[in-house]
């Protein structure tokens, strides 16, 4: 067998997240002819590029005209056929995902990329007024018919657990961070647009789940949105989308947009400043109405202080 056909081309996918005026967003490349979304993603050249994540900046650049900030490699993204190849087309493609932060300025300048709130993918997860009416009205009773449709009764079981424990179903809490967890069990259900192109289910299975992506790149996106839920418990990441200064009120909601899931206020105001996460500037906000609140900074001093500086959730509003 020729060793053309065992090549394999590396490729790198950018989670590029920002937050603006409560809207969690994410950047995306829009096909104007297919009307397909994607995660800007592009090919890593070991001859150009000294490391993966150098060429992912410099890519992103050229493609997005954004200078990145903060960013981490997420996971490797290698299953078959992830990027529908054909005989034929060319080597086998193994992604390397990446989660990156940055502040908006306006709407992006490169052609085909805009914002899009990342709640338009994963509706279910936005937790802020109240349980997401999909989950009651399609989502549970889909997978319960998934559950019901196992070859075994023990298979049948798992899968009514897994809908539990993802779902917060039968009482059980709603655990935020399972955002991978709960898209990979709709794509297995067969419940979602990419379960279709990818031959597990047929088109009149598919319910109205969030807007699908190219390739695997839901899967990547929701692989980003969970390392950020989780990492901003323990490392101070969510100020890399906070401006220089702001209110506690503006952090509280940005917090809150990327949990999906409201927050007492003086509970909140306590918890941050008890942890040293932030110190007060000595100016005002300059509000349209209202009383002019206090603007904070965040103290980096804090990384010195303590090992895991995050904000902690354990400050939820009443039924949330």
């Amino acid at each position: 067998m020729s060793p053309a056909k065992h090549v394999v081309a590396i490729g790198l996918s950018a989670a590029i997240v920002s937050v603006v005026e409560e809207r969690p967003s994410v950047l995306i490349v829009h096909n104007p002819e297919s009307g397909e979304d994607a995660l800007p993603f592009g090919p890593f050249d070991p001859l150009l590029h000294r490391t993966l994540e150098s060429g992912l900046r410099t890519w992103v650049g050229e493609q997005t005209y954004l200078d990145l900030g903060y960013a981490e490699q997420l996971y490797t993204f290698g299953d078959r056929g992830r990027h529908e190849l054909k005989p034929g087309e060319g080597p086998r493609v193994v992604s390397v995902g990446y989660l990156a932060l940055t502040r908006q300025s306006g709407e992006p300048k490169a052609p085909a990329t805009l914002w899009r709130d990342w709640y338009r993918y994963f509706p279910w997860e936005d937790w802020r007024a109240e349980r997401p009416a999909v989950i009651a009205e399609a989502i549970a009773p889909a997978l319960a018919a998934f559950a019901k449709s196992a070859p075994d009764k023990r298979t049948a079981e798992m899968r009514r657990d897994r809908a539990r424990l993802c779902f917060g179903l039968d009482g059980l809490a709603w655990d935020e961070e399972k955002v991978l967890e709960r898209y990979e069990l709709l794509y297995e259900a067969g419940l979602v647009q990419e379960s279709v192109r990818d031959g597990r289910a047929s088109a009149a299975r598919i319910l109205p789940l969030g807007t699908g992506m190219i390739f695997d790149h839901r899967r990547i996106l929701a692989t980003a949105i969970a390392r950020l839920r989780g990492k901003m418990k323990y490392r101070p990441v969510v100020f890399e989308l906070m401006p220089p200064s702001f209110t506690l009120l503006e952090l509280q909601r940005t917090v809150e947009a990327i949990s999906g899931i409201r927050l007492h206020k003086q509970n909140f105001r306590r918890l941050v400043e008890g942890q040293g996460l932030v110190e007060g500037t000595g100016k005002f906000s300059t509000q349209a109405r209202g009383r002019p609140a206090e603007l904070f900074r965040f103290r980096h001093e804090v990384l010195r202080e303590r090992p895991s500086p995050g904000v902690r959730l354990g400050v939820r509003r009443a039924g949330s």
